[in-house]
């Protein structure tokens, strides 16, 4: 039996050479994520300890065929061509595991997450992606040439069994060693995808990467991105939690609920919201006073000139790492919780917005963005909120007093000084009060600006900042045409940005200076101040209205900042499987389950986790840590149940 095992048994062996080999590649891609966000990442023994546990999973996954293929039962399969397929099977799924994590290592520094199959809704619309992943693999050809040299040698290693020892024994005794053998690796491989052996496992998810990271943004590098991918098709996105049992309980921790108790008779003011792309806090000099020791200008001189004029606030947030979680969060005050809103089922709920609550009030409502229609899902979700009218690039085109596509940017939408000029032209034409919003593009990924601009905009620092220059200039000339215009003095300008971008500080490196986004409301005449407050995106439209005086009930999960009390404003996102809460002077990381870290705002690197000195000594000072520990978990647990709740049930609305 012994000489007959050992006869039998080389399709097996091959199999699990073959597999071994896989293994290393992940881990080579792996390796080379850290390296590309070196600066962004930490790479531990536990992150390559649950890594492994990952990359099990997700190559009995893809290797599935290949392993069945192997290993099934038929004598007749042993022949030259047959196990010429099979090899080619092997290395077309590893070589596009490959690519695709390559490619992830390199998008990751924008979203700060392994990509998921969102993706594919956010990108839709976009019939420029050719362009896009063309100008990509000419900036990382040393990923390019990875690639090649790594497939090259997969297929070098590879094993194949031994063709005329296979052929000289008897079917049946071929036949049952290749089913003992497949049956004897199926529980294996049904483990090893579930992540355990015993019953008490339940199949891993994104989630439980976290277990091996301190830092939530590390999760990134334990997982994979094939594992991503699987894991989230067809996934329900939104899971109720049960934190509160008590409905009533839960309203009085927190309700999105807003109902307005002001006397003052609503002051009928046009909103203009500017969504700048990419335009984090790091760059605005006048946002960083005290950054290189406060010889810090920035990049932003004429946003500097506005803040001077405008309320801020100390510390800002946006509530998303994308675009798309952008616009809901500053229009409708919809946070990202798990995956971008509008990319989910719960965007055919009925939601409110800026758009149709000013709307209902007679305001005549515009959304703006530079690309052509239907890029990044805007159309769809701003007719789904309430715009009236959309304006892109198909209608900057059809204007005959602009330049046409003269001023497309080659990649995503016409550059941002023509567009803007073109906003504040269409905002003139439109009858008073109105609500507007534009989403510009310019200070964007590939990082480029206009051919004239080029020697007044040279490289400086990182690729980003001569677009942040360009964009800055492009808002200053925006704002130069408004102020000749009858309806500025009547106007409330909001300036934020969608999300954050490319980082040189250390400070906005963090799990939390990811996020830091600013908020500038501007309005003629009044006085400038910089307040001492928490401010977020999902803050922008209880604020505004709180300034109109909008007297009816709305639903916002965010907060009117300008009429809170300081130490009741608050932010939140969620960074792949951990919910950030900024209050209280601390940040929370809280994993849907527990607390995970807990860290003063004043620790500005989140280099202290005082989640431990909470529970464990009996000082007034961690006495008043372990207070608002607790009081925090419970304000966020009552955020994201109500989040869930409502998601799920359609309640985005009063």
């Amino acid at each position: 039996m012994k000489q007959l095992l050992n006869k039998l048994y080389s399709p097996l062996l091959a199999v699990l050479w073959n597999l071994l080999m896989a293994y290393l590649v992940y881990q080579v891609a792996r390796l080379e994520y850290y390296l590309e966000n070196a600066d962004l990442l930490n790479y531990t023994g536990e992150v390559w300890q649950g890594g492994l546990m990952f990359d099990t999973s997700a190559i009995l996954y893809t290797n599935a065929l290949y392993v069945v293929m192997m290993l099934f039962p038929l004598h007749l399969k042993e022949n030259a061509t047959y196990q010429l397929v099979c090899k080619w099977v092997f290395i077309i799924v590893n070589a596009l595991t490959l690519a695709i994590n390559l490619m992830d290592s390199v998008y990751f520094r924008y979203t700060m997450r392994r990509t998921t199959t969102t993706v594919f809704g956010e990108f839709s619309n976009e019939h420029n992606l050719g362009g896009i992943f063309l100008t990509e693999l000419l900036r990382h050809w040393y990923l390019v040439l990875l690639f090649v040299i790594v497939v090259a040698l997969l297929w070098k290693v590879y094993a194949s069994p031994r063709l005329d020892r296979n052929k000289l024994q008897p079917w049946w005794h071929y036949s049952l060693a290749c089913l003992l053998s497949l049956l004897l690796f199926a529980p294996f491989c049904v483990a090893g995808m579930r992540g355990g052996f015993t019953t008490a496992v339940r199949p891993i998810t994104i989630s439980n990467a976290n277990q091996y990271v301190s830092r939530p943004a590390d999760a990134a590098l334990v997982l994979n991105t094939p594992f991503a991918l699987l894991r989230t098709i067809s996934k329900n996105t939104f899971q109720v939690p049960h934190f509160y049992a008590d409905q009533k309980q839960m309203e009085s921790v927190f309700s999105p609920v807003h109902t307005p108790q002001d006397s003052v008779p609503m002051q009928k003011k046009n909103v203009v919201i500017l969504i700048v792309e990419s335009f984090g806090r790091e760059y605005i000099g006048a946002l960083n006073k005290t950054l290189e020791n406060g010889l810090y200008k920035g990049y932003t001189p004429f946003v500097d000139s506005l803040i001077a004029k405008s309320t801020t606030f100390t510390r800002s947030f946006c509530n998303g790492r994308k675009s798309i979680d952008g616009m809901p969060s500053i229009l409708s005050s919809i946070p990202m919780f798990v995956e971008p809103f509008f990319l989910t089922p719960a965007s055919m709920n009925h939601v409110d917005g800026f758009a149709s609550l000013l709307g209902a009030e007679g305001y005549q409502t515009a959304f703006f963005h530079g690309a052509q229609r239907g890029s990044m899902g805007f159309m769809a979700f701003a007719r789904h909120t309430g715009f009236q009218h959309y304006y892109g690039r198909e209608d900057y085109n059809d204007d005959p007093r602009f330049g046409g596509d003269d001023d497309f940017d080659g990649m995503w939408a016409i550059w941002d000084e023509p567009f803007l000029q073109y906003y504040a032209t269409k905002m003139s034409e439109m009858k008073e009060p109105f609500m507007t919003a534009v989403f510009t593009a310019s200070s964007h990924h590939p990082y480029k600006v206009p051919d004239k601009y080029k020697e007044r905009y040279p490289e400086e620092g990182i690729e980003i900042h001569k677009c942040i220059r360009y964009t800055d200039m492009a808002i200053g000339r925006f704002f130069e045409t408004a102020s000749h215009q009858p309806w500025f003095k009547n106007t409330i300008f909001v300036l934020t940005s969608d999300h954050t971008n490319l980082t040189d500080h250390a400070y906005y490196q963090t799990d939390l200076g990811g996020y830091c986004s600013p908020i500038i409301i501007y309005e003629p005449g009044q006085q400038p101040e910089m307040i001492d407050k928490i401010a977020q995106q999902i803050d922008i439209l209880p604020t505004v209205l709180g300034m109109l005086h909008y007297q009816k009930p709305y639903f916002a999960f965010g907060i009117d900042v300008l009429n809170t009390p300081a130490e009741d404003t608050w932010a939140v996102n969620y960074l792949f499987g951990t919910y950030q809460y900024v209050k209280h002077g601390y940040v929370l990381q809280f994993d849907g389950q527990k607390s995970k870290a807990l860290y003063s705002l004043s620790d500005s690197l989140m280099q202290h986790n005082l989640l431990q000195k909470s529970k464990t000594a009996a000082d007034s000072s961690s006495l008043a840590i372990g207070s608002s520990l607790q009081a925090m978990e419970s304000e966020l647990k009552a955020i994201i149940q109500q989040y869930m709740e409502r998601m799920t049930q359609d309640r985005l609305k009063p």
